[in-house]
């Protein structure tokens, strides 16, 4: 079964492809969109990292709180605080939603964007950074000294190039929770090395020969190592009963951004993967636009070549969410999505 998440709005819904004309917003329409996630079947959310939306702890807190069965997935970068800082937040959302919390490192961020809020860690400093802010983590997480009250000499020590700690560890109502599932991007050397010593699940994006050589240089690594991590995609959709309605759909917001010139077909790769997405306001260039039955074959094609967790996404989100619900994830998926008779 493929593992199907959406990725929550951080800065409106995108009803419109020009940031201007996006009127629709606010945490009243985030609920909708968590509530809509949920009611349609996906396997969770993403609360995204963006330096000029909402703030994703304050976004996944109200996800977890908002539903019953969702993993939150909560992205933001090491310099967010501590890692004994970020694993107690996290360690108090598992207690209160059953261990339904996932963490994603935003490690490779705008330089300009990373000095804004004070931080000087730049280039291969930061995957160091975020290696070592994990190990932090798990190690103040998983230990528990006996007995609690003994602190001195029993706790996690580590003393770092970025972190030092000197007894630390989670005593009492705060031990013996899961660890996040730690999900990582990227797809220079740095960055998958990481996920191959420290990720559960290696996010990629589309490219214009596909991700598959990106997958095979991250199981490479894996390999290497002699740990298993999991591959996940993140991409975009304009689905709709007919290949025509969903190129129409696509054709309109194209014509928001670029009202002259080739139009949004001009872009198409084939398969039905289209190099236009990042002109609409979305964080990828390329995504799938097609009839359910296409996109959904053709997500199909990307759980075979090994990716089992799919990050979607799509504009304006409660629409997009009730459509990829009702019309596309049982044809993607449907050995995981077909309710199934229950013998009494």
């Amino acid at each position: 079964m493929t593992e199907y998440l959406w990725r929550l709005p951080s800065r409106g819904d995108g009803r419109r492809a020009r940031p201007e004309l996006r009127q629709r917003g606010g945490f009243g329409d985030l609920h909708q969109v968590i509530d809509a996630a949920e009611l349609a079947g996906l396997d969770g959310v993403l609360a995204p990292y963006d330096p000029l939306g909402e703030e994703s702890w304050i976004v996944a807190g109200g996800a977890l709180r908002a539903t019953r069965h969702s993993r939150v997935i909560v992205e933001f970068q090491p310099a967010f605080g501590t890692p004994v800082y970020a694993a107690k937040m996290s360690v108090t959302l598992q207690r209160l939603s059953a261990g339904r919390l996932g963490w994603r490192l935003a490690v490779d961020t705008d330089e300009a964007e990373a000095r804004s809020r004070g931080d000087r860690v730049s280039g291969a400093d930061r995957y160091r950074r975020a290696a070592e802010f994990l190990t932090v983590a798990r190690g103040v997480w998983n230990r528990d000294p006996v007995p609690a009250a003994g602190f001195r000499g029993t706790g996690f020590d580590v003393a770092g190039d970025f972190y030092d700690v000197i007894d630390g560890g989670f005593r009492g109502v705060l031990s013996g929770l899961p660890f996040p599932a730690v999900y990582l991007s990227g797809t220079s050397p740095e960055a998958l090395d990481l996920s191959a010593r420290h990720g559960d699940v290696h996010v990629f994006t589309e490219s214009p020969d596909g991700p598959g050589e990106q997958l095979a240089a991250l199981r490479a690594r894996t390999g290497e190592i002699g740990r298993t991590v999991r591959a996940g995609l993140e991409i975009p959709v304009i689905a709709r009963e007919t290949e025509d309605e969903a190129w129409a759909r696509a054709e309109r917001q194209w014509r928001e951004v670029r009202p002259d010139g080739p139009g949004a077909r001009s872009l198409a790769l084939g398969d039905g993967r289209w190099a236009g997405f990042d002109l609409l306001g979305y964080p990828q260039a390329i995504g799938l636009v097609g009839s359910y039955e296409q996109v959904a074959r053709q997500l199909q094609v990307y759980a075979a070549t090994g990716f089992d967790t799919i990050v979607l996404s799509g504009h304006p989100h409660i629409e997009e969410v009730h459509r990829a619900g009702e019309h596309l994830l049982f044809l993607a998926d449907p050995a995981g999505r077909t309710l199934k008779e229950v013998a009494l």
